[in-house]
């Protein structure tokens, strides 16, 4: 399943000391049931969650933020990592890599994730970047607040997701992008590398 996107010459995946990782679905074997969100706040079926409720009044909107919360806490609690997170996160940090999160959860609720994977000493606080602290994705402000921050070019980034919006954002922000736990190309052309799961991941990392 390992390969590029758009038959385009790429440096190997490997060929990167700054890693910036989705969580849900990612590091994490995912929980989230999207449609039951949807339902249960009143969303229209396939609308963008986190937009949708930020185009709500203020007080229903705190109420749907408060309904998340308290659903996204116990999901959290209850994570399990995805096949390969622990040992791909870990090697990668005592290699000296700088890593980040940007989630579209709340920080506090990545902390929790973080701390039930085992992998909460992995992540500088300050480099969990959740849906409060900057435009969630597919906007790429959170990548080029990690590229600033590391003083590093996009390009020499990457992005580990799941999903449309860790794709869509690393192309954004001019990231290259590693999708995971996916089979085969449902986002076409917007995944430099497409890897079964992290432990595929750690072993193109492993030969360089």
């Amino acid at each position: 399943m390992a390969g590029g996107a758009g038959g385009t010459s790429l440096p190997p995946v490997a060929a990167s000391r700054h890693w910036v990782f989705d969580m849900d679905g990612t590091l994490t074997e995912p929980l989230h049931d999207f449609d039951l969100i949807r339902r249960e706040l009143g969303i229209p079926a396939g609308a963008d969650i986190l937009q949708h409720v930020a185009g709500l009044p203020p007080r229903q909107a705190d109420e749907c933020h408060d309904w998340l919360l308290r659903h996204e806490r116990a999901l959290a609690m209850a994570a399990t990592p995805a096949p390969g997170a622990v040992a791909l996160v870990t090697t990668l940090q005592a290699a000296g890599c700088r890593l980040g999160i940007l989630t579209r959860n709340a920080r506090e609720l990545a902390l929790l994730t973080l701390a039930a994977i085992g992998l909460a000493h992995c992540f500088a606080a300050e480099e969990i970047l959740g849906r409060e602290e900057v435009a969630p994705k597919p906007a790429p402000a959170g990548l080029r607040f990690f590229a600033a921050r590391w003083g590093v070019a996009p390009p020499a980034m990457r992005m580990v997701g799941d999903h449309y919006y860790d794709l869509a954002s690393a192309q954004a922000a001019g990231v290259p992008a590693v999708l995971v736990n996916q089979a085969g190309d449902p986002w076409p052309g917007l995944a430099q590398w497409r890897l079964r799961d992290c432990a595929e991941l750690l072993q193109c990392w492993r030969n360089g």
